[in-house]
C-alpha cells in the first residue's frame, strides 16, 4: 500500500503527451484530497482529414472543472498556437489569472481582437528571472531559445521539490530575436540542493546531434537573396520573428526592400516593433508597393507556409493575388517545414510555381529552416546542467516519448516515467505513476461551437463523404395508395454520362419496385415502407456502385 504523505507534488498531463500539439498540463500540491493546482499552457492542435469541418482541437478541461475552486492560475510558456491557442476558448470559465511575458500577452490581446472574441482573461505580467508566488508554488520563468520571442521554461518550486518544465526550447548559441537559453541559471538550479524533476520537450528526441542555429539559416537566406537575379519571395511561420529579422537584414544588405503580405505577419511584426525587437531595420512595405519596385530590388515576405488555401502564397501560386505576382525566373523560398497533415497542400503550391518557371527552394535544397526543438545531444546537455532525479518526457507522440525515455535511462537518470495524457505522476516526495487517473479527451471547435467529438456530428460527415446521401420523399394515404412521389434528392453519388441509366433513374425504379412489392394494406404503415425502401435502395445501389449510400426516407401519411 502506497504511503500517504502530508504534501505531494504531482503532474497531470491533459494534452500534448501522446500527440503533437494541444499542450496542457496541471501541477498539484498538497495532501491527496486538498491539492491546489496551477496549469501550464492551454494549446490547440489542428484538425485533419478525419475531422471534416473542424477548425481546432483542444484538451478537455473536465478534470480542472471538477477541481475549479482549487485551480489558482494559468502560466503560459510562449505564444505558439499549440501552447496558448485555446486560452480564450477555455480559460474565461475559470476566472483565474493568466501569467505571461509581454510578448505573449500582446499576442493574446491581438488574437482576441482579430478573432472578435468577446470573452477575456486577466493577464498578469511575468518577467524572466523574477520569481513569483502562486499559492504554495514559487514560479520562475527562465529564458530559452525557441522560434518565437520570449519563450520560457518554468522552475516550479515547492517545499518538497522542484519541477523544471522546459516548454519548447533548443540550445541555440546564436538565436536572432533574443538571448540564448540561460545555461547559467539551469546549472544553478541543478546544484542548489533542491531535487529536480524534469518535464521535458521530446519533439526531436529521435534526431541525433544538435539542431542547427538560427544564424546558420540567416546566412543561407542572405546568400540566396543576394545572388537572386530577379524577385525573391519567402514564406515562413509568421510567429518566427527571428526569421523575419534575418530576411529583413538580408534584404537590406542586398539593396532590396521587403514587401509584406498576410495579416498574421503584419500583426506579429507590429507587436515585435512595439516591444523594440525590430530596432535598426527598415520599415516593411505593404503589398500595394509591390508594383512600384524594380524586379531585382524586392523581397516578398508572405504567409501561407502550411499551404493554407486563402493565404498569400497559395493565391500567388494560382495567380489570384490582388497585388503580387511572380514570373518565370523569380525565386520562391519555403523557409519552413510542413506540419504533418499539410504536406500535400504545400507540395501542390510548390508544383504550381515550378510549372510557371519559378525557382522553388526548400529545406531539401539548402539550410533555409531549422527547428525550435532540441535534438539528443542538446537533451543530454540539459540533463547535465539540471541533474534531474526524475525525467518525464512530454510534447510528442509515442515514438518521440519512448525515444526520449530511453535516452534518459541511458544517461543514468534515476526515475524515468512513461506518462500519457490522463496519468497522474507523483513527483515528490516519492515517485509514483498512476496511469489513467484522471479524465482526459478532446474538444472540437466547430465554427462557433465548442463540443465533444460525439456531439460534433463528425462521424456522420465521414459517412456522407464516403457514401453520399439519397433522400426519398413520398406521400401515402390510409388505403396504402401512393398519392405523391417518390421525390428524390441525390448528393455525392457518381452520375456517369455514358451509363444507360442514370443513378436517379435507378433509384426511382428501385423505390417503385419496393412499393409494388408491399401489399396495399401494409403500405399504409409508414415505418414498414421506410424500412423496405431503405433496404432496397441501399442494396441495389451497392450492387451497381460497390458502395452503400446513406439513405433517408420520408413517408408522409395523408
Amino acid at each position: 500500500m502506497a504511503v500517504a504523505y502530508p504534501d505531494e507534488l504531482v503532474f497531470v498531463p491533459l494534452g500534448g503527451v501522446g500527440e503533437i500539439g494541444m499542450n496542457m498540463a496541471a501541477y498539484g500540491f498538497g495532501p491527496r484530497n486538498a491539492r491546489k493546482w496551477i496549469v501550464v499552457d492551454c494549446g490547440v492542435t489542428f484538425a485533419g482529414p478525419a475531422q471534416p469541418g473542424i477548425e481546432l482541437i483542444m484538451a478537455d478541461p473536465t478534470f480542472l472543472e471538477d477541481n475549479a475552486d482549487d485551480v489558482l492560475a494559468l502560466i503560459l510558456t510562449h505564444s505558439h498556437e499549440d501552447h496558448y491557442g485555446a486560452v480564450l476558448d477555455l480559460w474565461p470559465a475559470f476566472d483565474r489569472p493568466v501569467y505571461a511575458t509581454a510578448f505573449t500577452a500582446a499576442m493574446l490581446a491581438a488574437k482576441r481582437a482579430s478573432d472578435n472574441i468577446v470573452d477575456n482573461v486577466a493577464v498578469r505580467p511575468m518577467q524572466v528571472g523574477k520569481p513569483f508566488a502562486v499559492g504554495p508554488f514559487t514560479i520562475e520563468a527562465i529564458n530559452v531559445a525557441h522560434s518565437i520571442p520570449e519563450s520560457c521554461a518554468l522552475a516550479i518550486t515547492t517545499s518538497v521539490g522542484r519541477v523544471i518544465h522546459t516548454g519548447d526550447f533548443k540550445l541555440d548559441p546564436r538565436p536572432i530575436a533574443g538571448p540564448p537559453t540561460n545555461e547559467q541559471r539551469f546549472r544553478e538550479l541543478g546544484s542548489d540542493g533542491v531535487p529536480v524533476a524534469l518535464i521535458c520537450d521530446s519533439t526531436n528526441a529521435l534526431k541525433d546531434g544538435e539542431s542547427p542555429s538560427e544564424d546558420e539559416v540567416a546566412a543561407t537566406l542572405a546568400a540566396l537573396i543576394a545572388d537572386a537575379p530577379h524577385r525573391v519571395a519567402l514564406t515562413t511561420f509568421a510567429s518566427n520573428v527571428g526569421r523575419v529579422i534575418s530576411v529583413a537584414r538580408a534584404a537590406k544588405m542586398a539593396g532590396r526592400q521587403v514587401v509584406m503580405s498576410g495579416r498574421a505577419l503584419h500583426r506579429i511584426t507590429t507587436i515585435a516593433g512595439e516591444l523594440g525587437m525590430l530596432e535598426g531595420l527598415p520599415p516593411f512595405l505593404d503589398q500595394d508597393m509591390f508594383k512600384t519596385l524594380p524586379r531585382n530590388k524586392i523581397v516578398v515576405l508572405c504567409t501561407g507556409s502550411q499551404g493554407e488555401a486563402r493565404a498569400a502564397v497559395a493565391r500567388i501560386a494560382r495567380g489570384e493575388h490582388p497585388a503580387i505576382d511572380l514570373n518565370a525566373g523569380d525565386r520562391m523560398i519555403f523557409s519552413s517545414w510542413a506540419i504533418p497533415g499539410n504536406e500535400r497542400e504545400v507540395i501542390d503550391i510548390q508544383n504550381l510555381m515550378i510549372d510557371r518557371g519559378i525557382e522553388v527552394v526548400t529545406q531539401r535544397d539548402a539550410l533555409v529552416h531549422t527547428t525550435g526543438h532540441p535534438r539528443r545531444e542538446e537533451l543530454k546537455r540539459l540533463y547535465d546542467w539540471v541533474k534531474p532525479v526524475t525525467l518525464v518526457p512530454v510534447h510528442g507522440e509515442a515514438v518521440q516519448l519512448e525515444a526520449h525515455a530511453k535516452l534518459g535511462v541511458q544517461h543514468g537518470i534515476k526515475n524515468v516515467v512513461h506518462a500519457r495524457n490522463g496519468d497522474m505522476v507523483v513527483l515528490f516526495p516519492e515517485v509514483t505513476h498512476l496511469p489513467g487517473e484522471v479524465r482526459t479527451g478532446e474538444l472540437y471547435l466547430d465554427g462557433n461551437i465548442l463540443c465533444t467529438p460525439d456531439e460534433s456530428g463528425v462521424k456522420g460527415r465521414r459517412r456522407l463523404s464516403f457514401g453520399g446521401h439519397i433522400v426519398i420523399s413520398l406521400c401515402i394515404d390510409s388505403r396504402g395508395t401512393v398519392v405523391s412521389g417518390p421525390d428524390l434528392s441525390i448528393e455525392g453519388l457518381p452520375d456517369v454520362a455514358d451509363e444507360e441509366d442514370s443513378v436517379n433513374q435507378l433509384v426511382r425504379s428501385v423505390v417503385n419496385g419496393a412499393l409494388k412489392s408491399i401489399p396495399p394494406k401494409r403500405r399504409a404503415d409508414p415505418e414498414l415502407v421506410d424500412n423496405a425502401v431503405q433496404r432496397a435502395v441501399r442494396g441495389e445501389v451497392n450492387a451497381w456502385w460497390g458502395k452503400k449510400p446513406n439513405v433517408t426516407v420520408f413517408v408522409h401519411r395523408v
